[in-house]
Parts: C-alpha cells; sequence; structure tokens
C-alpha cells in the first residue's frame, strides 16, 4: 500500500489529520494544474485548495480503479472547470501576438512562449484541457484520458485538433 492509500484509509477510518500527508504531496501539482489556467498565483492556491476540500469530502468515492493521483486531478479538474466556466473567455488580437525583431534571444523566447500560452488560453475548453493536462502536466495518454473522463481515441482526437488550432494561430507570428 503506497502513502496515498494508507492516508486514505486513515482519514475514511477516523484520523482526518491523515489528510495533511496527502495535501503536502500533492499541493504544488495541483496548484502547478491551476496555474496553467489562470496564470496567476494566488487564484491556483484558492483553487488547489478548493480541490483539496472537495477532495476531503469525496474521498470515499475513490474507487482505486485508478491511481489515486488520477482521480485527485480528476476532482480539480472538475472543481477549476466550475470556476472558469464563469469567467468571459480570452480573446488574443493577432496584433498582441507580433514579435519584435529587434530583441535579445531570451527576450525572445519568453515572448513566444507567452505568445504559445496566450494562444492556449484562447482555445476553447474542449481542445485546451486536454493540453494542459497531456502536455504541460506531463501525464501519459491513458491518465490524461482517465482525468478528463474521455476514452483514448477521444482524447487523440481532441489533442490533434488542438494542436492544428495552435498550428492555425501561430503560424503567422511564430
Amino acid at each position: 500500500m503506497n502513502a496515498d492509500e494508507q492516508d486514505v484509509a486513515a482519514v475514511l477510518a477516523g484520523d482526518v489529520e491523515r489528510f495533511e500527508g496527502i495535501v503536502e504531496r500533492w499541493q504544488r501539482p495541483l496548484v502547478n494544474l491551476a496555474y496553467r489556467f489562470v496564470h496567476d498565483e494566488a487564484r491556483a492556491e484558492d483553487l488547489a485548495q478548493e480541490a483539496f476540500l472537495k477532495c476531503f469530502r469525496s474521498l470515499a468515492q475513490w474507487r482505486r480503479d485508478a491511481a489515486f493521483s488520477t482521480w485527485l486531478f480528476s476532482v480539480a479538474l472538475s472543481v477549476y472547470r466550475s470556476k472558469l466556466r464563469r469567467l468571459e473567455p480570452l480573446r488574443v488580437a493577432l496584433a498582441e501576438l507580433e514579435i519584435d525583431d529587434r530583441i535579445d534571444e531570451r527576450l525572445y523566447e519568453r515572448q513566444r512562449a507567452e505568445r504559445v500560452r496566450r494562444a492556449v488560453d484562447a482555445l476553447p475548453p474542449l481542445f485546451r484541457e486536454p493540453l494542459i493536462v497531456f502536455y504541460f502536466q506531463e501525464q501519459d495518454l491513458a491518465s490524461t484520458a482517465r482525468v478528463l473522463g474521455l476514452r483514448e481515441g477521444t482524447l487523440k482526437a481532441r489533442l490533434h485538433r488542438a494542436r492544428e488550432a495552435l498550428r492555425e494561430r501561430l503560424r503567422e507570428v511564430l
């Protein structure tokens, strides 16, 4: 039994203080995932805290047919989606994506990364979420599919469409 399984069993048996172990192990990954959506450290920490609260309340629902981390990321993504639905979608003007050729290489790379991030942010959630979980959280295909509640074939199609949409958005500026 790994540390997550031990802590879950202890919490479900009444030792709620053992949930602290789960938080310590998974806080940074959940904050990082939230940050990929909101690009604000304080908001990302708040979202992660809400995800942990939902996880704590739903702990008995973990069926153990997948890794605890997969279930935890699914719960967190559900919380993040719920909160982000209330926000206005980001619109990026093409002019904002232009790159000044006179800047040094590091600044150019930073600007390029920022443009890619903005282009990802501007994608519809249907395509943005698979990209973030698969590439930025470095999950494999099977784990990403489980986190998003999709079949692998559906995930592959969405990732393909997302890459195509990004390629189209970034073609003129990168």
